[in-house]
């Protein structure tokens, strides 16, 4: 390690809120991550054939202590499962988890520490890589002036996309404005279509944004990654996810995951207990489409 000491010391108060933040984005066993520090806070990528990314916001606001002094945004490879693996060892129900996470160690190990135990010190070190290639980022872009985006509650998407592993194969996603619909359609073993209807849906679809008829095929394990882990927080809490479809037919989806510790007072949670935004892990997914070409060479 130089002199000049680590490039990132913080402190985090709920460890179980970050452990569900990065399992959101774990849909295999052995998943290679990139992590990329900055004065704002920590950004997790994680990605499959370049069809497939997710990112991980973690935003200095939700650590109770963030010291960064690196120049630049340093980036490393880790394996998520060995880092959500030991983060998971910190997490002990019922008892305050408070950890220390810096970087780099003297080998350029990802350290882990516990701070608020009088009894014994729980201590990690997680060795880390030059990434292979940079993660490409996959320059969203808007379909047009008026948003193509609907709102669902995350437990009905998650059921909806569970449901459409039956017929497998590629699953098309049309929005309508008239009458304003989301479907779903999967076609293969057998066709099985879901519908959420706005009007009649209030509940379910929250919010719906679309001037024209769009529809896009994407490969069904892609699309099932982004709701196969979202964490029981999330749907306890019957919070919402975003689906918006931009240029191209590249698909966003997010989701917000709560890392304030619970049931504890914080500066970040005012008075009637209500969260701040900073308190909020991001979570967002870009799936790109089914090639037209392939589609119709498959045809």
């Amino acid at each position: 390690m130089s002199s000049s000491g680590p490039d990132l010391v913080c402190q985090l108060d709920n460890v179980q809120g970050m452990v569900d933040a990065l399992t959101a984005v774990r849909w295999k066993r052995h998943q290679d991550a990139v992590m990329e520090l900055s004065e704002h806070g920590v950004v997790l990528i994680v990605e499959e054939t370049r069809c497939l990314q997710a990112k991980v916001y973690l935003q200095r606001e939700l650590f109770v202590q963030y010291e960064y002094s690196a120049q630049g945004r340093p980036r490393f490879g880790v394996s998520l499962g060995l880092f959500v693996d030991c983060l998971n060892t910190f997490s002990v129900p019922g008892r305050s988890n408070m950890i220390e996470i810096r970087y780099p160690g003297p080998d350029m190990q990802l350290l882990l520490k516990s701070v608020d135990s009088m009894d014994a010190c729980i201590y990690a070190e997680i060795r880390t890589r030059i990434p292979d290639t940079i993660s490409w980022d996959y320059n969203f872009e808007p379909a047009g002036s008026t948003p193509l985006s609907f709102t669902v509650k995350s437990a009905a998407l998650k059921e909806a996309i569970d449901d459409l592993e039956w017929p497998g194969s590629s699953i098309q996603l049309t929005l309508e404005p008239v009458p304003p619909s989301v479907t779903f359609r999967g076609e293969g073993h057998g066709d099985l279509q879901i519908d959420f209807m706005y009007y009649v849906n209030t509940d379910l679809l929250i919010a719906f944004h679309c001037d024209h008829r769009v529809s896009y095929r994407y490969k069904y394990k892609f699309l099932r990654a982004t709701t196969s882990n979202i964490p029981s927080s999330v749907i306890r809490d019957n919070r919402g996810s975003k689906l918006t479809i931009g240029r191209g037919g590249m698909l966003k989806v997010q989701h917000l995951v709560s890392v304030a510790k619970p049931s504890i007072p914080h500066p970040y949670v005012d008075s009637a207990g209500h969260q701040q935004p900073s308190r909020i892990a991001y979570i967002e997914f870009f799936v790109k489409p089914e090639e037209y070409e392939d589609i119709q060479n498959g045809s």
